[in-house]
Protein backbone atom coordinates (compact mmCIF):
# COMPACT_ATOMS: atom_id res chain seq x y z
CA UNK A 1 0.00 0.00 0.00
CA UNK A 2 1.14 3.52 -0.73
CA UNK A 3 1.09 6.00 2.11
CA UNK A 4 0.49 9.74 1.83
CA UNK A 5 0.52 12.13 4.78
CA UNK A 6 -1.76 15.04 5.64
CA UNK A 7 -1.58 16.66 9.06
CA UNK A 8 -3.91 19.06 10.82
CA UNK A 9 -3.94 20.33 14.40
CA UNK A 10 -7.38 20.37 16.01
CA UNK A 11 -8.33 22.08 19.26
CA UNK A 12 -10.87 20.10 21.26
CA UNK A 13 -13.01 21.11 24.23
CA UNK A 14 -15.33 18.61 25.86
CA UNK A 15 -18.45 19.63 27.74
CA UNK A 16 -18.51 20.81 31.35
CA UNK A 17 -20.47 18.80 33.89
CA UNK A 18 -23.62 20.43 35.27
CA UNK A 19 -23.76 21.60 38.89
CA UNK A 20 -25.73 19.68 41.48
CA UNK A 21 -28.79 21.30 43.02
CA UNK A 22 -29.42 22.40 46.61
CA UNK A 23 -33.10 21.88 47.37
CA UNK A 24 -35.24 20.82 50.33
CA UNK A 25 -38.56 19.08 49.90
CA UNK A 26 -41.45 20.78 51.66
CA UNK A 27 -44.59 18.93 52.63
CA UNK A 28 -47.68 19.75 54.60
CA UNK A 29 -46.95 19.77 58.31
CA UNK A 30 -43.26 19.18 57.48
CA UNK A 31 -41.48 22.40 56.53
CA UNK A 32 -38.21 20.51 55.96
CA UNK A 33 -39.09 17.00 54.81
CA UNK A 34 -35.66 16.23 53.37
CA UNK A 35 -33.20 17.25 50.64
CA UNK A 36 -34.29 16.55 47.06
CA UNK A 37 -31.65 18.32 44.94
CA UNK A 38 -30.73 16.32 41.82
CA UNK A 39 -27.29 15.72 40.34
CA UNK A 40 -25.91 17.56 37.33
CA UNK A 41 -25.45 15.80 34.00
CA UNK A 42 -22.08 14.81 32.60
CA UNK A 43 -20.54 16.90 29.83
CA UNK A 44 -20.22 15.46 26.35
CA UNK A 45 -17.08 13.59 25.25
CA UNK A 46 -15.28 14.32 22.00
CA UNK A 47 -14.90 11.01 20.14
CA UNK A 48 -12.82 10.49 17.01
CA UNK A 49 -14.25 7.74 14.81
CA UNK A 50 -12.74 6.01 11.76
CA UNK A 51 -15.45 6.33 9.11
CA UNK A 52 -14.97 4.67 5.69
CA UNK A 53 -17.32 7.26 4.16
CA UNK A 54 -14.85 10.06 4.97
CA UNK A 55 -11.83 10.40 2.70
CA UNK A 56 -10.05 13.63 3.69
CA UNK A 57 -9.22 15.88 6.65
CA UNK A 58 -10.28 18.96 4.71
CA UNK A 59 -13.18 19.69 7.08
CA UNK A 60 -10.74 19.98 10.01
CA UNK A 61 -8.50 22.34 8.08
CA UNK A 62 -11.54 24.57 7.65
CA UNK A 63 -12.90 24.20 11.21
CA UNK A 64 -10.06 23.29 13.59
CA UNK A 65 -11.98 24.15 16.80
CA UNK A 66 -14.55 21.61 18.02
CA UNK A 67 -16.59 21.97 21.23
CA UNK A 68 -18.94 19.43 22.86
CA UNK A 69 -22.08 20.38 24.76
CA UNK A 70 -22.24 20.96 28.53
CA UNK A 71 -24.24 18.82 30.91
CA UNK A 72 -27.50 20.14 32.35
CA UNK A 73 -27.87 21.44 35.90
CA UNK A 74 -29.67 19.40 38.54
CA UNK A 75 -33.02 20.58 39.88
CA UNK A 76 -35.28 20.06 42.85
CA UNK A 77 -37.61 17.11 43.09
CA UNK A 78 -34.75 14.65 42.50
CA UNK A 79 -34.47 15.79 38.87
CA UNK A 80 -31.05 15.11 37.44
CA UNK A 81 -29.53 17.32 34.75
CA UNK A 82 -29.42 16.02 31.19
CA UNK A 83 -26.27 14.23 30.11
CA UNK A 84 -24.83 15.92 27.03
CA UNK A 85 -24.46 13.94 23.82
CA UNK A 86 -20.98 13.03 22.69
CA UNK A 87 -19.46 14.97 19.81
CA UNK A 88 -18.49 12.43 17.13
CA UNK A 89 -15.72 13.55 14.76
CA UNK A 90 -15.50 11.20 11.74
CA UNK A 91 -12.08 10.82 10.14
CA UNK A 92 -10.79 8.67 7.27
CA UNK A 93 -9.62 5.15 7.97
CA UNK A 94 -5.85 5.29 8.40
CA UNK A 95 -5.81 8.45 10.54
CA UNK A 96 -3.25 8.56 13.33
CA UNK A 97 -4.17 10.59 16.43
CA UNK A 98 -1.27 12.23 18.30
CA UNK A 99 -1.17 14.36 21.45
CA UNK A 100 0.36 17.83 21.75
CA UNK A 101 3.81 16.30 22.33
CA UNK A 102 3.67 14.23 19.16
CA UNK A 103 3.11 10.91 20.94
CA UNK A 104 0.84 8.52 19.05
CA UNK A 105 -2.42 7.84 20.90
CA UNK A 106 -4.01 5.48 18.37
CA UNK A 107 -3.81 4.42 14.73
CA UNK A 108 -7.38 4.26 13.42
CA UNK A 109 -6.55 1.73 10.71
CA UNK A 110 -9.84 -0.20 10.84
CA UNK A 111 -13.38 1.06 10.11
CA UNK A 112 -15.34 1.69 13.30
CA UNK A 113 -12.31 2.19 15.54
CA UNK A 114 -12.67 5.16 17.87
CA UNK A 115 -10.99 6.99 20.73
CA UNK A 116 -12.31 9.40 23.34
CA UNK A 117 -9.92 12.26 22.64
CA UNK A 118 -11.47 14.68 25.16
CA UNK A 119 -13.31 13.35 28.20
CA UNK A 120 -16.32 15.35 29.31
CA UNK A 121 -16.62 16.86 32.78
CA UNK A 122 -18.37 15.03 35.63
CA UNK A 123 -21.73 16.30 36.83
CA UNK A 124 -21.87 17.45 40.44
CA UNK A 125 -23.93 15.64 43.08
CA UNK A 126 -27.05 17.29 44.47
CA UNK A 127 -27.61 17.64 48.20
CA UNK A 128 -29.90 14.59 48.14
CA UNK A 129 -26.93 12.36 47.34
CA UNK A 130 -24.81 14.05 50.02
CA UNK A 131 -27.28 13.52 52.85
CA UNK A 132 -26.45 11.09 55.65
CA UNK A 133 -27.67 10.25 59.13
CA UNK A 134 -25.41 12.95 60.57
CA UNK A 135 -25.81 15.44 57.72
CA UNK A 136 -29.58 15.35 57.33
CA UNK A 137 -30.12 18.39 55.12
CA UNK A 138 -26.87 19.51 53.47
CA UNK A 139 -26.89 23.14 52.52
CA UNK A 140 -24.54 22.62 49.59
CA UNK A 141 -24.06 20.60 46.43
CA UNK A 142 -21.03 19.63 44.37
CA UNK A 143 -20.13 21.64 41.29
CA UNK A 144 -19.64 20.08 37.88
CA UNK A 145 -16.05 19.76 36.70
CA UNK A 146 -14.57 21.22 33.53
CA UNK A 147 -14.02 18.96 30.54
CA UNK A 148 -10.69 18.40 28.84
CA UNK A 149 -9.42 21.14 26.60
CA UNK A 150 -6.35 20.98 24.41
CA UNK A 151 -4.91 20.28 20.98
CA UNK A 152 -4.33 17.04 19.14
CA UNK A 153 -2.85 16.28 15.74
CA UNK A 154 -4.65 14.24 13.11
CA UNK A 155 -2.27 12.62 10.64
CA UNK A 156 -3.90 10.95 7.68
CA UNK A 157 -2.12 8.05 6.08
CA UNK A 158 -4.10 7.59 2.89
CA UNK A 159 -3.65 4.03 1.71
CA UNK A 160 -3.46 2.72 -1.87
CA UNK A 161 -2.80 -0.84 -3.01
CA UNK A 162 -0.82 -0.30 -6.21
CA UNK A 163 1.78 2.34 -7.04
CA UNK A 164 2.23 3.51 -10.63
CA UNK A 165 5.89 4.41 -11.18
CA UNK A 166 7.69 5.73 -14.21
CA UNK A 167 9.36 8.70 -15.85
CA UNK A 168 7.65 12.10 -15.89
CA UNK A 169 4.92 12.32 -18.55
CA UNK A 170 4.86 8.55 -18.99
CA UNK A 171 1.06 8.68 -18.66
CA UNK A 172 0.56 7.58 -15.05
CA UNK A 173 -2.04 10.23 -14.20
CA UNK A 174 -3.85 9.59 -17.49
CA UNK A 175 -3.91 5.88 -16.68
CA UNK A 176 -5.50 6.56 -13.27
CA UNK A 177 -8.09 8.81 -14.92
CA UNK A 178 -8.89 6.11 -17.49
CA UNK A 179 -9.16 3.25 -14.95
CA UNK A 180 -11.09 5.13 -12.24
CA UNK A 181 -13.24 8.17 -11.63
CA UNK A 182 -10.27 10.29 -10.55
CA UNK A 183 -9.68 13.57 -12.37
CA UNK A 184 -6.00 14.47 -11.92
CA UNK A 185 -4.34 17.46 -13.53
CA UNK A 186 -2.79 16.29 -16.80
CA UNK A 187 -0.42 18.13 -19.16
CA UNK A 188 2.29 17.25 -21.69
CA UNK A 189 5.25 18.56 -19.71
CA UNK A 190 7.37 16.89 -16.99
CA UNK A 191 6.40 17.11 -13.32
CA UNK A 192 2.80 18.04 -13.98
CA UNK A 193 1.93 15.97 -10.93
CA UNK A 194 3.31 17.53 -7.74
CA UNK A 195 1.19 15.44 -5.38
CA UNK A 196 0.16 11.80 -5.74
CA UNK A 197 -3.27 11.16 -7.27
CA UNK A 198 -5.57 8.45 -5.95
CA UNK A 199 -8.16 6.39 -7.81
CA UNK A 200 -10.46 3.46 -7.04
CA UNK A 201 -10.57 0.62 -9.58
CA UNK A 202 -13.28 -2.02 -9.83
CA UNK A 203 -12.24 -5.24 -11.58
CA UNK A 204 -14.93 -7.89 -11.33
CA UNK A 205 -15.62 -8.48 -7.63
CA UNK A 206 -12.32 -6.92 -6.60
CA UNK A 207 -12.09 -3.28 -5.58
CA UNK A 208 -8.72 -1.65 -4.94
CA UNK A 209 -7.02 1.74 -4.93
CA UNK A 210 -4.21 2.94 -7.16
CA UNK A 211 -1.90 5.95 -6.92
CA UNK A 212 0.53 7.53 -9.32
CA UNK A 213 3.89 8.32 -7.79
CA UNK A 214 5.04 11.62 -9.32
CA UNK A 215 7.75 11.29 -11.95
CA UNK A 216 11.01 9.68 -10.98
CA UNK A 217 14.31 10.60 -12.62
CA UNK A 218 17.84 9.29 -12.39
CA UNK A 219 19.32 10.19 -8.98
CA UNK A 220 15.96 10.43 -7.23
CA UNK A 221 17.12 8.07 -4.45
CA UNK A 222 19.84 10.61 -3.66
CA UNK A 223 17.37 13.48 -3.51
CA UNK A 224 17.75 14.71 -7.08
CA UNK A 225 14.75 16.53 -8.52
CA UNK A 226 11.78 15.87 -6.28
CA UNK A 227 13.61 12.73 -5.15
CA UNK A 228 12.88 11.42 -1.71
CA UNK A 229 9.61 13.35 -1.45
CA UNK A 230 8.22 10.98 -4.10
CA UNK A 231 10.01 7.76 -3.28
CA UNK A 232 8.75 7.72 0.31
CA UNK A 233 5.24 7.20 -1.06
CA UNK A 234 6.00 3.64 -2.23
CA UNK A 235 7.30 2.32 1.09
CA UNK A 236 4.19 0.27 1.90
CA UNK A 237 2.86 -0.63 -1.58
CA UNK A 238 1.58 -4.14 -2.25
CA UNK A 239 2.50 -4.08 -5.93
CA UNK A 240 4.22 -1.87 -8.50
CA UNK A 241 3.15 -1.06 -12.05
CA UNK A 242 5.93 0.26 -14.27
CA UNK A 243 4.34 2.64 -16.79
CA UNK A 244 6.75 2.92 -19.75
CA UNK A 245 6.35 5.60 -22.40
CA UNK A 246 6.67 4.06 -25.88
CA UNK A 247 6.07 7.37 -27.67
CA UNK A 248 8.78 9.52 -26.10
CA UNK A 249 10.77 11.75 -28.45
CA UNK A 250 13.58 12.50 -26.00
CA UNK A 251 16.98 11.36 -27.29
CA UNK A 252 18.63 8.47 -25.47
CA UNK A 253 15.36 7.19 -23.99
CA UNK A 254 13.45 3.99 -24.67
CA UNK A 255 11.28 1.67 -22.54
CA UNK A 256 14.17 -0.67 -21.65
CA UNK A 257 16.53 2.07 -20.48
CA UNK A 258 13.69 3.85 -18.61
CA UNK A 259 12.91 0.60 -16.77
CA UNK A 260 16.53 0.05 -15.75
CA UNK A 261 16.87 3.59 -14.39
CA UNK A 262 13.62 3.39 -12.43
CA UNK A 263 14.59 -0.03 -11.05
CA UNK A 264 17.94 1.39 -9.99
CA UNK A 265 16.29 4.20 -8.05
CA UNK A 266 13.77 1.86 -6.41
CA UNK A 267 16.52 -0.59 -5.45
CA UNK A 268 18.67 2.17 -3.94
CA UNK A 269 15.88 3.47 -1.75
CA UNK A 270 16.10 2.01 1.80
CA UNK A 271 12.73 0.85 3.10
CA UNK A 272 12.00 0.79 6.86
CA UNK A 273 13.12 -2.25 8.80
CA UNK A 274 10.78 -5.21 8.50
CA UNK A 275 9.42 -4.23 5.06
CA UNK A 276 10.09 -6.08 1.82
CA UNK A 277 12.53 -4.25 -0.50
CA UNK A 278 10.70 -2.48 -3.32
CA UNK A 279 12.12 -4.60 -6.13
CA UNK A 280 11.15 -7.83 -4.39
CA UNK A 281 7.47 -6.96 -4.53
CA UNK A 282 5.11 -8.05 -7.35
CA UNK A 283 5.62 -5.95 -10.47
CA UNK A 284 3.82 -5.57 -13.78
CA UNK A 285 4.75 -3.56 -16.86
CA UNK A 286 2.42 -1.37 -18.92
CA UNK A 287 3.70 -0.26 -22.33
CA UNK A 288 1.74 2.94 -22.78
CA UNK A 289 0.58 5.13 -25.69
CA UNK A 290 0.17 2.34 -28.28
CA UNK A 291 -2.51 4.46 -29.96
CA UNK A 292 0.50 6.07 -31.68
CA UNK A 293 1.60 3.76 -34.54
CA UNK A 294 5.33 4.14 -33.85
CA UNK A 295 4.72 3.46 -30.16
CA UNK A 296 2.81 0.25 -30.96
CA UNK A 297 5.70 -0.97 -33.08
CA UNK A 298 8.18 -0.21 -30.31
CA UNK A 299 5.99 -1.97 -27.73
CA UNK A 300 5.78 -5.10 -29.87
CA UNK A 301 9.55 -4.98 -30.30
CA UNK A 302 10.52 -4.73 -26.60
CA UNK A 303 7.77 -6.95 -25.20
CA UNK A 304 9.58 -10.30 -25.77
CA UNK A 305 12.70 -9.06 -24.00
CA UNK A 306 10.69 -7.83 -21.00
CA UNK A 307 8.80 -11.13 -20.78
CA UNK A 308 12.12 -12.95 -20.90
CA UNK A 309 13.08 -11.05 -17.74
CA UNK A 310 10.02 -12.58 -16.00
CA UNK A 311 7.57 -9.66 -16.24
CA UNK A 312 3.92 -9.78 -17.24
CA UNK A 313 3.59 -7.12 -19.93
CA UNK A 314 0.47 -5.27 -21.06
CA UNK A 315 0.20 -3.01 -24.09
CA UNK A 316 -2.22 -0.20 -23.26
CA UNK A 317 -3.58 3.12 -24.42
CA UNK A 318 -5.31 5.58 -22.13
CA UNK A 319 -6.77 7.32 -25.19
CA UNK A 320 -8.38 4.30 -26.89
CA UNK A 321 -8.60 2.36 -23.57
CA UNK A 322 -7.06 -0.66 -25.26
CA UNK A 323 -5.70 -3.23 -22.81
CA UNK A 324 -7.03 -1.49 -19.70
CA UNK A 325 -9.53 -4.22 -18.81
CA UNK A 326 -6.88 -6.94 -18.88
CA UNK A 327 -4.49 -4.76 -16.89
CA UNK A 328 -7.17 -4.08 -14.25
CA UNK A 329 -7.86 -7.78 -13.66
CA UNK A 330 -4.12 -8.54 -13.46
CA UNK A 331 -3.64 -5.84 -10.84
CA UNK A 332 -6.68 -7.10 -8.90
CA UNK A 333 -5.13 -10.56 -8.82
CA UNK A 334 -1.91 -9.21 -7.26
CA UNK A 335 -3.85 -7.15 -4.72
CA UNK A 336 -6.01 -10.09 -3.63
CA UNK A 337 -2.93 -12.29 -3.21
CA UNK A 338 -1.24 -9.59 -1.11
CA UNK A 339 -4.35 -9.20 1.06
CA UNK A 340 -4.62 -12.93 1.64
CA UNK A 341 -0.94 -13.11 2.59
CA UNK A 342 -1.27 -10.20 4.99
CA UNK A 343 -4.34 -11.76 6.59
CA UNK A 344 -2.52 -15.06 7.10
CA UNK A 345 0.51 -13.31 8.60
CA UNK A 346 -1.48 -11.10 10.99
CA UNK A 347 -0.03 -11.85 14.43
CA UNK A 348 -2.24 -12.73 17.34
CA UNK A 349 -3.29 -9.60 19.18
CA UNK A 350 -1.58 -9.25 22.57
CA UNK A 351 -3.68 -9.76 25.63
CA UNK A 352 -4.77 -6.74 27.57
CA UNK A 353 -3.44 -6.96 31.11
CA UNK A 354 -5.25 -5.00 33.78
CA UNK A 355 -2.92 -4.11 36.61
CA UNK A 356 -4.65 -3.49 39.95
CA UNK A 357 -3.69 -0.41 41.90
CA UNK A 358 -1.04 -1.00 44.53
CA UNK A 359 -2.39 -1.29 48.07
CA UNK A 360 -0.08 1.52 49.24
CA UNK A 361 -1.14 3.87 46.45
CA UNK A 362 -2.91 6.72 48.19
CA UNK A 363 -4.15 8.26 44.97
CA UNK A 364 -2.03 11.40 45.33
CA UNK A 365 1.54 12.58 45.76
CA UNK A 366 3.12 15.55 47.47
CA UNK A 367 5.84 17.60 45.79
CA UNK A 368 7.92 19.98 47.88
CA UNK A 369 8.74 23.16 45.98
CA UNK A 370 10.86 26.13 46.93
CA UNK A 371 10.55 29.71 45.80
CA UNK A 372 11.19 33.31 46.68
CA UNK A 373 8.15 33.24 48.95
CA UNK A 374 9.18 30.15 50.85
CA UNK A 375 8.45 26.46 50.71
CA UNK A 376 5.26 25.21 49.05
CA UNK A 377 3.82 21.70 49.35
CA UNK A 378 1.92 20.76 46.19
CA UNK A 379 -0.68 17.97 46.28
CA UNK A 380 -1.18 16.25 42.91
CA UNK A 381 -3.68 13.50 42.25
CA UNK A 382 -6.89 12.79 40.35
CA UNK A 383 -9.12 12.65 43.42
CA UNK A 384 -8.01 15.73 45.37
CA UNK A 385 -7.87 17.82 42.20
CA UNK A 386 -11.38 16.75 41.19
CA UNK A 387 -12.72 17.32 44.71
CA UNK A 388 -11.34 20.86 44.76
CA UNK A 389 -12.95 21.56 41.37
CA UNK A 390 -16.30 20.36 42.76
CA UNK A 391 -16.19 22.61 45.84
CA UNK A 392 -18.07 25.90 46.18
CA UNK A 393 -15.63 27.91 48.29
CA UNK A 394 -18.32 30.51 49.02
CA UNK A 395 -20.12 27.90 51.13
CA UNK A 396 -18.49 27.05 54.46
CA UNK A 397 -20.30 23.73 54.71
CA UNK A 398 -18.97 22.71 51.29
CA UNK A 399 -15.46 23.66 52.39
CA UNK A 400 -15.90 21.56 55.52
CA UNK A 401 -17.06 18.63 53.39
CA UNK A 402 -13.88 19.02 51.31
CA UNK A 403 -11.82 18.92 54.50
CA UNK A 404 -13.56 15.67 55.45
CA UNK A 405 -12.80 14.11 52.06
CA UNK A 406 -9.14 15.15 52.16
CA UNK A 407 -8.78 13.83 55.70
CA UNK A 408 -10.06 10.43 54.58
CA UNK A 409 -7.15 10.30 52.13
CA UNK A 410 -4.81 10.89 55.12
CA UNK A 411 -3.34 13.95 53.45
CA UNK A 412 -2.45 15.44 56.86
CA UNK A 413 -0.28 12.42 57.64
CA UNK A 414 1.42 12.68 54.26
CA UNK A 415 2.11 16.38 54.75
CA UNK A 416 3.68 15.71 58.15
CA UNK A 417 5.90 13.03 56.60
CA UNK A 418 6.88 15.51 53.88
CA UNK A 419 8.04 17.97 56.55
CA UNK A 420 5.15 20.41 56.54
CA UNK A 421 4.37 22.40 59.70
CA UNK A 422 1.35 24.46 60.68
CA UNK A 423 1.10 27.63 58.59
CA UNK A 424 2.95 26.25 55.52
CA UNK A 425 1.46 27.03 52.12
CA UNK A 426 -0.21 24.02 50.50
CA UNK A 427 -1.37 23.98 46.87
CA UNK A 428 -3.81 21.44 45.47
CA UNK A 429 -3.42 20.90 41.73
CA UNK A 430 -0.91 22.03 39.09
CA UNK A 431 -0.14 25.65 38.29
CA UNK A 432 -1.67 28.24 40.57
CA UNK A 433 -4.14 25.63 41.91
CA UNK A 434 -5.96 26.26 45.19
CA UNK A 435 -3.67 27.69 47.87
CA UNK A 436 -4.32 27.56 51.61
CA UNK A 437 -2.36 27.78 54.85
CA UNK A 438 -2.22 24.32 56.34
CA UNK A 439 -3.64 23.98 59.83
CA UNK A 440 -3.60 20.34 60.91
CA UNK A 441 -5.81 21.13 63.89
CA UNK A 442 -8.80 21.78 61.60
CA UNK A 443 -9.79 18.14 61.12
CA UNK A 444 -12.95 16.15 60.72
CA UNK A 445 -14.92 15.17 63.81
CA UNK A 446 -17.14 12.80 61.82
CA UNK A 447 -19.72 14.28 59.50
CA UNK A 448 -21.53 16.32 62.15
CA UNK A 449 -23.72 19.17 60.94
CA UNK A 450 -23.58 22.01 63.45
CA UNK A 451 -25.00 25.50 63.17
CA UNK A 452 -27.15 26.81 60.33
CA UNK A 453 -27.26 25.15 56.93
CA UNK A 454 -24.43 26.24 54.67
CA UNK A 455 -22.02 26.77 57.56
CA UNK A 456 -19.45 24.59 59.32
CA UNK A 457 -18.63 25.27 62.96
CA UNK A 458 -15.08 24.00 62.46
CA UNK A 459 -14.39 26.95 60.20
CA UNK A 460 -15.88 29.57 62.49
CA UNK A 461 -13.57 31.64 64.75
CA UNK A 462 -13.13 30.01 68.17
CA UNK A 463 -14.43 32.61 70.70
CA UNK A 464 -14.30 30.38 73.83
CA UNK A 465 -11.60 31.40 76.35
CA UNK A 466 -8.94 28.94 77.34
CA UNK A 467 -8.14 28.13 81.02
CA UNK A 468 -5.00 30.23 80.78
CA UNK A 469 -6.99 33.20 79.50
CA UNK A 470 -9.50 32.76 82.35
CA UNK A 471 -6.73 32.73 84.97
CA UNK A 472 -5.14 35.81 83.48
CA UNK A 473 -8.46 37.65 83.47
CA UNK A 474 -9.09 36.59 87.10
CA UNK A 475 -5.72 37.89 88.27
CA UNK A 476 -6.26 41.16 86.42
CA UNK A 477 -9.65 41.54 88.09
CA UNK A 478 -8.25 40.79 91.59
CA UNK A 479 -5.40 43.23 91.06
CA UNK A 480 -7.86 45.90 89.97
CA UNK A 481 -10.00 45.35 93.10
CA UNK A 482 -6.94 45.50 95.38
CA UNK A 483 -5.82 48.72 93.73
CA UNK A 484 -9.29 50.21 94.18
CA UNK A 485 -9.30 49.37 97.91
CA UNK A 486 -5.80 50.88 98.35
CA UNK A 487 -6.94 54.05 96.57
CA UNK A 488 -9.92 54.39 98.90
CA UNK A 489 -7.66 53.94 101.95
CA UNK A 490 -5.29 56.68 100.74
CA UNK A 491 -8.17 59.06 100.21
CA UNK A 492 -9.51 58.36 103.74
CA UNK A 493 -6.11 58.93 105.33
CA UNK A 494 -5.75 62.25 103.54
CA UNK A 495 -9.03 63.47 105.07
CA UNK A 496 -10.95 63.53 101.82
CA UNK A 497 -13.67 61.52 103.57
CA UNK A 498 -14.28 59.81 106.91
CA UNK A 499 -16.17 56.80 107.99
CA UNK A 500 -18.65 59.03 109.92
CA UNK A 501 -19.47 60.97 106.73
Amino acid sequence: MVTFVDQVQVHLQSGRGGNGCVSVRREKFKPLAGPDGGAGGNGGDVVILADPQVTTLLEYHRRPHRVAENGGYGAGGYRAGTTAEDLILPVPVGTVVKDADGETLIDLNEPGMSIVAAKGGIGGLGNNALASAKRVAPGFALLGTDGWSGSITLELKTIADVAFVGYPSAGKSSLIAAMSAAKPKIADYPFTTLHPNLGVVQAGDSRFTVADVPGLIEGASEGKGLGLDFLRHVERCSALLHVLDCATLEPGRDPLSDLEIIKGELGAYPVPEGQVPLLERPQLIALNKIDVPEARELAEFVRPELEAQGYRVFEISTVSREGLRELGFALAELVEEARATKLAETPEQPRIVLKPKAVNDGGFRIVKEGGSYGTIFRILGEKPERWVAQTDFQNDEAVGYLADRLQKLRIDDALIKAGAVAGDAVVIGPGSGVVFDWEPTVTSAAEVQMGVRGSDARLEPNERRTNKERRTDYHVLMDAKAEARAELERERESGMWSEES
